[in-house]
C-alpha cells in the first residue's frame, strides 16, 4: 500500500480523477474496516482537490446520520434524515449537487464558509445505503457531472469493501 499520493500537477479535474481512483482502490483494496476505508479516501479527495471538507456522516438507525471520519474544519454531528443535502441524498438514494448552497431549501449551515456541495449516497455491497460521502466548496459552483461521474466511482469502490 502506498503512503503517498501522485497528483499530477496542473492537471485538468478528469485527469486528476483518473490517476487518483486507482491509488483509492490500491488504498482499500484488501481492507474491510468501514473506517480506515473512508477515512483515507477523505484524505486523499482533500489532497487531490483541496476541497474546503470532504466527509462521510453514517446512518444510525434512528432517523439520523452521523459523523464519520472527515477533512476539513470541524462539523455538524448530527444530521436527520429530513434535513440538509445530506438527509435528502440518504432518503432519496441518490446524488445531490448543489451549485449555491444558500438556494438549497433547508441547507444546513455548518460552516458559514461553504458554498456549493455534492453529497453521494454510501451504498454495501448489498446496495443498502449505510450513509454518505458529502464534499463542501468555499466557491460557487465548483461541482460538476464530472465530479459526479468520478465521485460515484470512488463510492462503489468503497461498497465493493462492505459486506452486507
Amino acid at each position: 500500500m502506498a503512503e503517498n499520493l501522485y497528483i499530477p500537477e496542473g492537471a485538468g479535474k478528469a485527469e486528476i480523477y483518473e490517476t487518483l481512483i486507482p491509488q483509492i482502490r490500491n488504498l482499500v483494496a484488501g481492507e474491510e474496516s468501514l473506517v480506515a476505508n473512508t477515512a483515507n479516501t477523505a484524505a486523499a479527495l482533500k489532497q487531490a482537490f483541496g476541497f474546503f471538507w470532504v466527509g462521510f456522516y453514517f446512518d444510525n438507525g434512528k432517523g439520523e446520520l452521523v459523523l464519520g471520519p472527515f477533512q476539513g474544519p470541524v462539523a455538524c454531528t448530527r444530521i436527520r434524515y429530513d434535513r440538509g443535502v445530506c438527509g435528502h441524498a440518504f432518503t432519496t438514494r441518490a446524488t445531490v449537487l448543489v451549485p449555491d448552497v444558500d438556494q438549497f431549501p433547508g441547507h444546513i449551515a455548518c460552516s458559514s464558509a461553504s458554498r456549493s456541495e455534492i453529497v453521494l449516497p454510501l451504498k454495501d455491497s448489498g446496495g443498502r445505503v449505510i450513509g454518505v460521502l458529502d464534499i463542501d466548496s468555499d466557491r460557487l459552483d465548483d461541482f460538476d457531472s464530472t465530479d459526479q461521474e468520478y465521485l460515484e466511482v470512488i463510492t462503489d469502490l468503497l461498497a465493493e469493501t462492505l459486506k452486507n
